[in-house]
């Protein structure tokens, strides 16, 4: 199935599509700094005076939905194809943030084994009417051979 990119991008990129609130822990934020390696105080003690959550925390913050609800998903393998995450301002234990989530870009590749579709999501994380943060997932579809 040849999949028109194009109809695909008029249709769908920048049209919200879920959205979904998240109580932050201070503990899990610290947790998962010291997971990653963090050693800084301010990102893995919650008592420090500037206590926030490193900059790719973000990234673990999960929509309820990936894809818009009549998206047409395209046939073939789909892999994770990464994650990029813009920080924008410090994220604090103890908030809410909420997330609302568009397809951001929606591009080909041809490679060896013929053409990749990538699909990226992005959810845009805001506590209250602050931007705080992007969080991009990257998926591509390695399209099966015909």
């Amino acid at each position: 199935m040849d999949v028109d990119i194009e109809k695909m991008r008029d249709e769908f990129l920048n049209q919200e599509f879920d959205e979904m609130t998240f109580d932050l822990d201070a503990t899990r934020m610290a947790e998962y700094a010291k997971a990653s390696g963090e050693l800084d105080p301010k990102f893995t003690d919650p008592s420090h005076h500037d206590f926030q959550a490193p900059p790719t925390f973000v990234s673990t913050l999960v929509a309820s939905r990936s894809l818009p609800q009549n998206f047409p998903k395209p046939d073939g393998v789909a892999m994770d194809a990464g994650k990029y995450v813009e920080w924008l301002a410090p994220i604090r234990g103890g908030i809410m943030l909420m997330g609302k989530s568009h397809l951001h870009d929606i591009y080909t590749k041809t490679g060896r084994s013929g053409r990749m579709i990538f699909l990226v999501t992005r959810m845009e994380i805001f506590h209250g009417d602050q931007h705080v943060a992007n969080a991009d997932t990257r998926t591509v579809f390695r399209e099966n051979a015909s």
